[in-house]
Formats: structure tokens, C-alpha cells, sequence
């Protein structure tokens, strides 16, 4: 599918795994998503910019590359997105944070907005948005559409787990939009949860269950 970057790293591969083990526990858990968040981050902004810049080692003056001003913001889905917020503030420490609150109504399991709030300059950053889950893709839909909205364009996504329905949903309305995931599973449940999966990632995540 186009757009669609899975990373597979042997550490994100192990880290997933422990993801989907019932055992886990909310504090570990959190630590493993935070330590995935921020090893996708390196995938994720392996095209940022270089510029040369001279600078002295012990032994000469020399040119070399550091990475150029890049403008972002990272936008989580709350609530489940909030777990992966650290991880790539941790490499990027500059970047901005905006907040979209979604939740999926239990009978028509589509989303419902509550909260929006996106920094000043939106316009001019690249969006990260981070849920560590894709499934039906109806809320990470709903919120791509309010990034729009606010005139975002440069926008990437970024999920642990998605279901290829909610992969081809997001291709389908949002085929510009490029996608990092660490894993694909291929079924969604009567209750469209992903299937083997790992269970609701916000609970597990806060200890709610």
C-alpha cells in the first residue's frame, strides 16, 4: 500500500510483542510504548533536512552536517495518544504539542470530537499525529479532517499497531497522508478491536480496566 512505512526493527519487534502480552502491566506497559514512540521517531524523520555548518574539532576546523531548523508538532489523539507524546519530544525537544480529544461511541463506534487545541503557528509545521492504534480508522479520519481543517498540509501519522481496514480507510480519504506503523494485523472483532491485537491501548496504557 502506498504511504505505508512498517517498521520492523528487531527492538520494535520484541517491544510489540510485549505490547500485546495480557501480563503486562500499566507501568510497563507505558515505558514500552514511550521506548517504541522513540524509536519510530528515528524512522519517521530520517528525510528531515541537513545543513553544513563549520565548526573545530581538537584537531582541525572542518564542515560538517547538523540537522536544519525544522518547524513540528506533535499531536496525539486523546486519550491513548498522550503514550507516545514523550517519546518523540525526547528527540525532538523543540517541538510544539497540540491536543485532539476523539472518543468512539460504543453502539455506532464512530467518533465523537471533545476537545481541539493546535499552537498558533499550525500552518507552518509539520504535523506528527501519534494513537498507538489504527482499526477502523474512523477517529484517526475525523482527526486528519480537523488538521485540515486548520489548514494543515505537511501531515504524517504515526501508529504502533494498525488493521489493514484502517490503513485502506485513511488511503482511501486521506491518500496523501504517510503512514508509520510497527505492525499490521489484518482482522477487526464484532467489536472492531484488532484482532490478535493487544486489547484497548488507552486502558492498558492508564490502568482503567
Amino acid at each position: 500500500m502506498k504511504k505505508v512505512h512498517l517498521i520492523e526493527h528487531p527492538l520494535i519487534v520484541h517491544k510489540l510483542t510485549m505490547l500485546r502480552d495480557k501480563h503486562t502491566q500499566s507501568k510497563d506497559f507505558r515505558e514500552i510504548v514511550r521506548e517504541m514512540s522513540l524509536l519510530m521517531a528515528y524512522e519517521v524523520t530520517k528525510d528531515f533536512p541537513l545543513k553544513e555548518i563549520e565548526i573545530e574539532t581538537p584537531l582541525a576546523t572542518t564542515r560538517q552536517k547538523v540537522m536544519s531548523e525544522k518547524n513540528v508538532v506533535i499531536v496525539p489523539i486523546l486519550r491513548a495518544g498522550l503514550g507516545m507524546v514523550d517519546g518523540f519530544l525526547s528527540i525532538m525537544p523543540n517541538a510544539k504539542t497540540g491536543h485532539i480529544g476523539l472518543y468512539r461511541d460504543p453502539k455506532t463506534h464512530l467518533p465523537v470530537e471533545y476537545y481541539k487545541k493546535l499552537p498558533m503557528d499550525v500552518l507552518d509545521r509539520e504535523v506528527i499525529l501519534v494513537d498507538p492504534m489504527l482499526a477502523t480508522g474512523v477517529s484517526i479520519v475525523a482527526a486528519l479532517n480537523k488538521l485540515k481543517e486548520a489548514g494543515c498540509k505537511d501531515i504524517k501519522l504515526v501508529v504502533i499497531l494498525a488493521c489493514t481496514e484502517g490503513l485502506e480507510a485513511i488511503h482511501k480519504v486521506h491518500p496523501d497522508v504517510e503512514i508509520y506503523c510497527a505492525g499490521i494485523d489484518e482482522v477487526l472483532n464484532e467489536n472492531k478491536y484488532i484482532v490478535p491485537g493487544l486489547g484497548d491501548a488507552g486502558d492498558r496504557l492508564f490502568g482503567t480496566k
